[in-house]
């Protein structure tokens, strides 16, 4: 499973990163976290505002920070 955390590096995206790296790890989910930062990649899913979370390429959740439970139920669905 690829997850990814797409952000300009502002403290929301940052903690979406953190909150989803400690998800995976707690859980023992087999994931590869990454963080985009990239421009056009955000174009790619049409975001136009971070941070969102793509899971196995598919958009989950954009603007917020979800909670850990979110998270979780955003992960099961898309495995």
């Amino acid at each position: 499973m690829i997850i990814k955390v797409l952000g300009s590096g502002c403290s929301r995206c940052n903690k979406l990163f953190k909150r989803v790296n400690d998800i995976v790890k707690a859980n023992n989910i087999n994931a590869d976290v990454i963080k985009v930062e990239d421009i056009k990649e955000f174009i790619k899913y049409g975001i136009m505002l971070t941070p969102a979370l793509v899971i196995n390429e598919k958009l989950v959740c954009s603007i917020n920070v979800p909670s850990e439970k979110d998270i979780i139920k955003y992960i099961i669905e898309n495995t």
